[in-house]
């Protein structure tokens, strides 16, 4: 019996020793975040960061097999560039976490009242974001859900005073939305679909990154950085720094080759370059462990 239990010991050591020598290597692919300049979000709020022990030490979500799947709930009238994105990010966020991910039905425009819409600033029909969150997505409990996102084809805003919010999330309840109206110019167009998915890509890990407790990275740049615009979402990697996957990874317990290497063929195949060549860059310094 003690033979055995030695020899379990040992095994167990050898896996966490694997994983740890995974993070260490693709540590070395992390870029250092620039100093935050007028109108960036650590510029603007000042954040303490999460380590990885403070981040195991904290109430977060872990998949089990009754609560497993991440749901999807587009909500308008989508085009079909817009709905082809849709299926784009269900199989991302899929590959992303490991987990499974599903769509769900359209929901039609009509479920918001009149007294959560507006004309806004830019005299263009909005959503309140909150009501959506409270009164839409809280009503929806789809079965093994561990997460539930909403897309929006209509701008959103988050109270009065604001001209327009990007999305909005409750952590504690696992919901979220996200409007994708101002990720391209005007209209999505052939011309500019890769730029509008790769942010769609980068806002939607974020958020339910957060959902399983991540919080913002003010470590290197990556996906679970804050953001104040567009601009600053456009500046910053698709990938997770090795301290957020690490994290990820404990709560999850995926296989992390096969993750990069499924993440990297998804970027290559939809054309994301900068994407496949920082999953590249990662599998390079894993290859031979």
């Amino acid at each position: 019996m003690k033979k055995f239990l030695l020899l379990v010991f040992v095994i167990v050591l050898s896996c966490n020793s694997k994983k740890s020598d995974y993070f260490e290597a693709i540590a070395e692919n992390d870029i250092k975040l620039f100093p935050p300049k007028p109108g960036d979000w650590l510029y603007s709020y000042k954040e303490s960061g999460q380590n990885f022990e403070q981040f195991l030490n904290s109430k977060h979500i872990i998949p089990t097999t009754e609560n497993n799947i991440i749901y999807l709930q587009p909500i308008g009238k989508f085009d079909s560039l817009q709905s082809k994105q849709i299926k784009l990010v269900e199989e991302y966020l899929r590959i992303f976490f490991q987990l499974k991910t599903k769509t769900l039905d359209n929901v039609s425009n009509d479920v918001i009242p009149k007294h959560a819409r507006r004309i806004g600033p830019d005299q263009n029909e909005q959503f309140l974001a909150g009501f959506i969150l409270d009164s839409v997505l809280k009503k929806e409990k789809p079965q093994n859900g561990i997460g539930l996102m909403a897309l929006t084809e209509v701008d959103l805003y988050p109270k009065p005073e604001w001209s327009f919010v990007f999305g909005l999330a409750s952590y504690r309840d696992r919901i979220a939305v996200s409007s994708i109206y101002r990720l391209y110019d005007k209209r999505l167009q052939n011309k500019d679909f890769n730029l509008c998915l790769e942010r769609l890509l980068k806002i939607c890990s974020h958020e339910i990154g957060h959902m399983f407790g991540l919080h913002h990275c003010i470590d290197a740049n990556c996906v679970m950085n804050g953001t104040n615009s567009l601009s600053e979402t456009d500046e910053h990697t698709l990938r997770l720094c090795s301290n957020c996957q690490r994290k990820l990874n404990s709560s999850i317990k995926y296989d992390n080759k096969k993750r990069l290497i499924e993440l990297e063929k998804y970027f290559k195949r939809n054309n994301l370059a900068t994407g496949a060549e920082l999953m590249k860059k990662d599998f390079e310094k894993i290859k031979n462990k």
